[in-house]
C-alpha cells in the first residue's frame, strides 16, 4: 500500500472519529447502527483496516451524514458549488464567519423582522446547566422558556430515546428542526435550552444562530458528568474506564461549533446564584444594546 493510500485512510479514519463524537456517539453505539464489528470500526478510525464501499455506506448512515461528507468532499454537487469552494478555500474561519453571516442575512425573506435579541437560545453539552438556568432566566426576563426537547417529544407523541431508537437519528432531526422552527414563528421573546446535539446538524444550528442571541454555556467535563448523574441518569457511569473519554471527545468534537455562540460564559468557575448572575447581566445587557453583538455568530 502507497503512503498515499495510508494518508487517505488514515484521514477517513479521522472524519470518522470526529462525526461519531460530534454526534455524541460512542463506537460501540455506532457499530451496532452500522452492523458493523468494532474491532473493524476501530482500525477504521486508526487508520489501519481498509473499508468496502459497503461498510462505508453503512457506516455514513449510522452516523447521519453523507457518504460525501464522510469520504471529505461535500461540496460536489455542482458547478455552482465547486466555484464557491474554490473562492472560500483557504480562508481562515474569521472570514469564514464573517461570509456565512452575511449569506444567512441574504438568505432571509425578512431579516429586518427578525427580533434576535429578544430569542435566547442556550446552548452546550448535557449538564452545562441550560435548564437550570435558562428557568431561572426565563423568570427574570419574564419571557416564555421552552425546553426544545420536551417540544420535539410533543411532537413525536414519544421520548426522545423511543424516537432514535424507533426511527432513527435522521427522524429525530426532522422533528428537531420542526420544533425550533415552530419555537421561532410562536415566540418573539422565550428562553430556549437546546438539546446539546444541535450543532450536529447544520440547517438546524443555523436557524438557531440566524433567529437567536446564542449562549454557549461552557462546563468542564467532570462537571458535564457529576451533573448527568446527579439528575438521576446513572448510563454515563454504565462503562465509567471509557465514559469520561468519550464525553471529552464528544466535547472536542463539538466546541467548534458551540463556540460559534454570540456569547459564552464558564458554568464550572461560581456556584449556581453568582453564575446565573453573571449570565442575566450578560444576556440584559445584549438585549438592551444589540448592536454590540457580533454580526456573525
Amino acid at each position: 500500500m502507497s503512503e498515499l493510500e495510508n494518508n487517505d485512510l488514515k484521514m477517513l479514519g479521522e472524519r470518522v472519529s470526529t462525526l461519531r463524537a460530534r454526534r455524541g456517539l460512542t463506537r460501540k453505539n455506532v457499530a451496532l447502527r452500522a452492523n458493523v464489528s468494532e474491532r473493524h470500526l476501530a482500525n477504521l478510525e486508526y487508520g489501519k483496516g481498509n473499508a468496502s464501499f459497503l461498510v462505508l455506506t453503512q457506516i455514513a448512515e449510522a452516523l447521519n451524514c453523507s457518504l460525501a461528507e464522510l469520504i471529505g468532499d461535500p461540496t460536489t454537487l455542482s458547478p455552482e458549488w465547486l466555484m464557491i469552494r474554490e473562492l472560500l478555500l483557504n480562508k481562515d474561519e474569521a472570514t469564514l464567519r464573517t461570509i456565512r453571516s452575511q449569506i444567512t442575512e441574504l438568505l432571509q425573506a425578512s431579516p429586518k423582522q427578525s427580533i434576535q435579541h429578544s430569542r435566547i437560545a442556550l446552548i452546550g453539552l448535557r449538564g452545562a446547566g441550560k435548564s437550570t438556568l435558562g428557568h431561572m432566566l426565563s423568570e427574570d426576563l419574564g419571557y416564555q422558556f421552552v425546553e426544545l426537547s420536551r417540544e420535539i417529544e410533543k411532537f413525536a407523541g414519544c421520548s426522545v430515546s423511543e424516537i432514535q431508537g424507533l426511527y432513527g437519528m435522521n427522524a429525530y432531526r426532522r422533528y428537531e428542526r420542526r420544533a425550533i422552527e415552530e419555537t421561532i414563528q410562536i415566540y418573539p421573546e422565550v428562553v430556549i435550552a437546546t438539546p446539546g446535539g444541535i450543532v450536529s446538524d447544520p440547517a438546524s444550528f443555523n436557524l438557531v444562530l440566524a433567529h437567536c442571541t446564542t449562549v454557549w454555556l461552557q462546563a468542564k467535563p467532570e462537571d458535564h458528568m457529576q451533573r448527568v448523574i446527579a439528575q438521576g441518569d446513572m448510563r454515563p457511569m454504565a462503562d465509567s474506564k471509557e465514559a469520561m473519554e468519550d464525553l471529552k471527545k464528544i466535547l472536542q468534537g463539538r466546541s467548534p461549533f458551540y463556540s460559534q455562540a454570540h456569547l459564552s460564559i464558564n458554568t464550572s468557575l461560581r456556584n449556581i446564584e453568582d453564575t446565573f448572575i453573571q449570565l442575566r447581566d450578560l444576556v440584559r445587557n445584549a438585549i438592551q444594546n444589540p448592536k454590540n453583538l457580533p454580526k456573525d455568530a
